[in-house]
């Protein structure tokens, strides 16, 4: 008896851990099939091809990338698309200004007329998906060069790819992916819409609520969306703006269910995961936290105190340093939250398995490949560490720190001068939304901490000797600014108006632009140094994951995400992040009113909505929100849900059973960042901002009806 009830123990713990690892991956959409019978058993209704059909319609078709780094959904049939506030954030902030600070207001057009050009905005279709792993495979065959990087190269296969398909319409590009480090290579055929225009945004005080103190964290109560709308020429192609463009008939778009959840509920998230790291060795996960993650931490909290006291004494560098500090810190707050998953859940664990399974079997069958390859990369990781230390200083602390490190400097060559390339180069780098005082306060703080972290003989020779001249960081700054032609905008005009062989000199001698040749000079510098051990780690890799294909079949093994299109599937469900403690998976409106501070600026909440709030007015009827057994009506916000994602996955659709819409993806939990390596099915979650949230704002605070009317709404 013993004997079966410790069988019956054993079997119901393998069934639990079974059902939890169910809801990892990020699956492509040709590995549909293999895991739709576990989606209907979760609760999927439709079929197959209704969620994916190379060869006709599907929900697929109405799921886009948004302004190349987020996910949209098409929402009603005349191009209308939903995405984050934070997606739509450079392109709200471009709009803005300090009479009309969208950012702070939010904006709702009235009309199609009132509709704002957000101008460098694309949205894109992927029209077909094609396994191209053969052809890629012949031609990489005639390359006689066995340690050639040709495999994994986007140069070589961009080049591939317009070989392939020869000409193409304007706006319809294609791109050849690698997927399993060059095992498998999928061409996608997409259709670029570059005429996007601003439809409506919430303040940020409701599409930004939280902040930075809530970013990556749950429960959380912000209404994280935007509203763009596609515009096409006469006949729905890709156009340039133009007055004459008119909404795109979109051919599939998401019906919106206003039902609600339940814990326990099927969720699916359609989008375009940008970037995981699941085939590290353990030595990877160790080097990603003590050099990639914990770097990126210290470079990025001296740059966001500086950035932040700025923004805060004054609206204008608000406006232009807010999407470059909500960029700033997003990446920050993951690493944080990366580093927390290697020390608290052993992540480098998780690797050291997946790669004592491989060799275990790999033994069985006689194979020592596997192991080689992983001895080649242990050694690389080990022998490349102070170099890749050099290197994250650099690009943190310089690189995308400091902004006048990308002034352009000048040829070696006077006579091959370009001074069409110097003034280009000066208005990509002088832009609307930068201040020089700000980035010499910033420059200030990030070369006095990388002076300290690395040794002048392995700096950049402009910050070696700029530091020693002047005796500090901090007047080798002032000495650039108070000195360079490039510190302001009136000092770079006067010397374009001077001849060329005068440009030519100033420009040859200036300190700014020789402190940006010099740090190009050492990154590239670094790189090269770098190839050596990067390389022989890629080609290695090749080999190991080729041995993880095999070992379980390229059906059940998700490749690692690169802005390509997926699928995930899971439950609605909250989580109990340390003892004693459980989050519910859903928040109210309720929440926002308790977390409000009116002297902080992160919790502020708009007065429109605390009226709202008070009086209950949940759109007509409260058809939004939901009753109580007192009768009373509450408001819900957010949810959350074991949908495994990623960065990129932001603005990401998530669906219930049917394919109806019943919210939008917009972050994760910390506790979940380490999923990038090892998906933690007791901590990883999906954060969601509830499709009726969206709706109410739309209705009650953007009074935008019209909205409203062309959207399929269904219970």
């Amino acid at each position: 008896m013993k004997k079966i009830l410790l069988s019956l123990i054993w079997a119901a713990t393998l069934l639990l851990g079974q059902s939890a690892h169910a809801d990892e991956g990020m699956w492509l959409m040709q590995q549909l099939g293999n895991h739709y019978p576990k989606m209907k058993e979760r609760g999927l209704k439709l079929q197959e091809y209704d969620l994916y059909n190379p060869n006709g319609n599907s929900l697929k078709d109405a799921v886009v990338i948004f302004d190349r780094g987020c996910t949209g959904e098409v929402i009603s049939s005349q191009g209308l698309v939903l995405t984050n506030h934070h997606c739509g954030y450079d392109a709200i902030q471009a709009l803005s200004s300090v009479e009309h600070n969208y950012l702070e207001d939010g904006y709702w057009a009235q009309s199609l007329e009132q509709e704002l050009p957000a101008k460098g905005v694309t949205i894109t279709f992927i029209d077909k998906i094609e396994d191209v792993t053969d052809y890629v495979k012949r031609e990489l065959k005639k390359n006689k060069n066995p340690n050639s990087m040709d495999y994994l190269s986007p140069k070589y296969l961009a080049n591939l790819a317009a070989k392939r398909v020869r000409k193409l319409p304007k706006g319809v590009e294609v791109e050849i992916k690698q997927f399993y480090n060059g095992n498998r290579y999928l061409m996608f055929t997409k259709k670029i819409y570059s005429d996007v225009r601003l439809v409506g945004t919430p303040p940020s005080s409701i599409g930004k609520f939280g902040a930075d103190t809530d970013n990556w964290a749950y429960p959380r109560h912000s209404g994280d969306f935007s509203i763009f709308r596609i515009y096409a020429d006469t006949q729905g192609n890709p156009a340039d703006y133009s007055p004459s463009n008119t909404p795109l008939q979109a051919k599939r778009w998401f019906n919106i269910s206003t039902k609600g959840v339940e814990q326990g509920d099927f969720a699916m998230i359609m989008g375009f995961p940008g970037r995981t790291y699941r085939f590290f060795l353990p030595e990877e996960v160790d080097e990603w936290k003590r050099i990639d993650n914990d770097i990126r931490i210290r470079m990025r909290g001296i740059r966001q105190e500086v950035m932040l006291t700025q923004m805060l004494a004054d609206p204008k560098i608000n406006i232009m340093y807010a999407a470059k500090y909500a960029y700033s810190q997003n990446g920050y707050k993951r690493a944080i939250g990366a580093n927390w998953g290697i020390e608290v859940r052993k992540l480098g664990d998780a690797k050291r398995k997946q790669m004592d399974d491989l060799l275990t079997w790999a033994n069985e069958k006689g194979e020592s490949k596997y192991s080689e390859a992983i001895e080649q990369i242990r050694r690389a990781i080990k022998q490349r560490e102070e170099l890749r230390r050099r290197l994250w200083y650099l690009t943190e602390g310089i690189v995308q720190g400091i902004e006048y490190s990308h002034v352009p400097y000048a040829k070696t060559d006077e006579a091959k001068a370009d001074y069409t390339e110097l003034k280009q180069g000066f208005e990509k780098f002088f832009t609307s939304d930068y201040s020089p005082e700000v980035d010499a306060k910033i420059a200030k703080a990030l070369l006095d901490e990388y002076c300290r972290q690395i040794k002048p003989e392995h700096q950049p020779e402009a910050i070696r000797l700029g530091v020693a001249k002047y005796g500090s960081a901090s007047a080798y700054v002032d000495y650039l600014f108070t000195n360079s032609v490039f510190a302001s905008k009136a000092k770079f005009e006067q010397l374009m108006k001077q001849s060329n062989a005068e440009i030519a000199k100033t420009w040859a001698s200036d300190p700014m632009s020789a402190f940006a040749s010099s740090v190009r000079h050492e990154l590239n510098n670094l790189h090269k140094a770098l190839a050596p051990f990067d390389n022989p780690i890629n080609l290695a890799r090749r080999v190991y994951v080729a041995g993880l294909l095999e070992q379980h079949g390229d059906q059940n093994l998700w490749p690692d995400a690169n802005s390509t299109l997926r699928f995930t599937f899971g439950n609605v469900k909250g989580y109990s992040p340390k003892d004693g403690v459980f989050y519910e998976h859903q928040t109210w409106l309720s929440g926002v009113m308790q977390k409000e501070d009116p002297a902080s600026w992160e919790f502020a909440v708009a007065p429109r909505l605390k009226e709202i709030y008070q009086e209950k007015t949940y759109g007509k009827g409260n058809r939004w929100a939901v009753k109580q057994a007192d009768g009373s009506w509450r408001m819900p916000v957010n949810m959350c849900a074991t949908t495994h994602t990623t960065g990129g996955n932001s603005g990401s659709p998530v669906f219930d059973g049917a394919g109806n819409l019943i919210g939008i993806n917009f972050d994760r939990n910390w506790e979940g960042v380490g999923g990038d390596i090892q998906y933690l099915p007791d901590y990883q979650r999906s954060i969601i901002c509830d499709i009726r949230y969206i709706l109410m704002i739309i209705e009650e605070y953007g009074k935008c009806h019209r909205l409203l009317d062309e959207m399929s709404i269904v219970n």
